[in-house]
């Protein structure tokens, strides 16, 4: 065995878990939403809304997440459906790692609700500790979890995805040939579906196969990534636990498609305003500033254009955005009737440290303070306690896109 001690820990259906605690400690809800058919997901009212989250009994309906609502609601006519709330599910993971921090130093946050964590230092007792961990996360904080464990990050996460729900579960070494090799091919982390495609036609169809696959067959037919998965097939991955104090998210972004052929501009720039305003609150939630912004438009006949401008200065001002954002749209939009519209700010950076144009300071500051104060009402007493004036008798929802597209940073082809 190795000398390190790997956990990947993994919460169970995270966005329903998160949201179920939240409702009962607010008194919401008499019933717990994860022992009835209930999924986290888009309103009914928007076509694109899809299945986040679902819950064990919502799960035996065959509701898959990532289906739409509405393919889910013929599945489940009772199904109960509710919102996202993003800055709900950053809140519980920071207080997530927040707890294991006490445990060790070395934490790598995968996704929102994924962590890996080096915990060489219990190499006698690592399982003892993993139970403490488990059964603290369930005291303290409400919901379970799964953990991996093993000398790498892709056993052990390998290792967090076997069943049951809320267990704990080891894929060392000397595990690999029983208790992965049997499983299909595409359960292996970096095969997606064209991966798969490609190795069906090779006659691969479970792990073991693929480790016992000649390397320079592979090769052949997939390069570079050949050797990527023929090693992870064989359990070999050493990268280390990398540390991250905060979801380093790439891009945040919301879209809404239109139950109506937008067709003036006039119109459009409300529903772009809408969307702006759920996306600033949100690049500010993160503490982050972009310097880049992005207009994407899906028109009728289902043709799909962007464009996106980079801005002189970093910012997070709703203000600011949605200016640059129209210019974006007044370049690439050439009349056609709307479906769909989209906006994205990325290349980001922290705000910690944020720097003004000598020229622009007093103005920004206090554009900052106006969205700072409309923020924190907005998150005591919801999102239509205070609204532009614009939507007023308009038939457009003030802020749109429930439906987050954050980019958090995800496994490469080295863990």
């Amino acid at each position: 065995m190795s000398d390190r001690i790997i956990f990947h820990i993994d919460v169970n259906s995270a966005y329903l878990s998160w949201t179920a605690i939240r409702m009962l400690q607010l008194g919401e809800i008499e019933e717990d939403i994860r022992e009835i058919p209930s999924i986290v997901g888009g309103s009914t009212d928007d076509r694109h809304g899809i299945v986040l989250a679902k819950s064990i009994p919502a799960k035996k309906f065959n509701i898959k997440t990532g289906e739409p609502i509405v393919d889910a609601l013929k599945k489940c006519p009772s199904l109960r459906i509710f919102r996202p709330n993003y800055r709900l599910y950053m809140d519980c993971s920071n207080a997530m790692y927040n707890l294991l921090y006490e445990y060790s130093p070395k934490i790598q946050r995968y996704s929102v609700d994924e962590v890996f964590m080096d915990m060489s230092h219990f190499k006698e007792n690592y399982m003892e500790k993993a139970e403490e961990i488990k059964l603290r996360i369930k005291k303290e904080l409400g919901f379970n979890v799964n953990i991996g464990i093993s000398t790498n990050k892709l056993l052990a996460k390998m290792a967090s995805d076997f069943e049951p729900k809320n267990s704990i579960q080891t894929l060392f070494k000397e595990e690999i040939e029983d208790k992965m090799w049997p499983l299909p091919v595409e359960d292996l982390f970096m095969v997606g579906r064209a991966t798969k495609r490609k190795l069906d036609k090779l006659n691969i169809n479970t792990i073991g196969e693929l480790a016992n696959f000649d390397l320079k067959l592979l090769c052949s037919v997939f390069k570079s990534h050949g050797t990527t998965i023929y090693n992870y097939a064989n359990g070999n991955e050493d990268s280390q636990v990398r540390k991250y104090n905060y979801i380093e998210v790439k891009g945040i972004g919301n879209s809404t498609t239109i139950a109506w052929d937008v067709t003036t501009r006039e119109e459009a720039l409300k529903i772009i305003l809408s969307l702006t305003e759920s996306v600033a609150n949100r690049l500010r939630n993160n503490n982050s500033l972009c310097k880049l912004v992005a207009i994407s438009i899906k028109g009728f006949n289902f043709e799909r254009y962007t464009h996106q401008i980079s801005l002189e200065n970093y910012t997070d001002l709703t203000e600011e955005i949605f200016k640059e954002l129209t210019i974006a749209f007044d370049e690439v939009w050439g009349g056609d009737p709307i479906r769909q519209l989209g906006v994205r700010v990325s290349k980001l950076c922290s705000n910690e440290f944020f720097q003004c144009s000598l020229f622009d300071n007093k103005r920004v500051e206090k554009q900052r303070a106006l969205d700072k104060a409309i923020d924190s009402i907005r998150d005591r007493y919801g999102n239509n306690s205070i609204i532009r004036s614009t939507f007023l008798h308009s038939g457009i929802k003030a802020i749109n896109g429930g439906n987050g597209e954050d980019d958090y940073p995800m496994m490469g082809s080295l863990l």
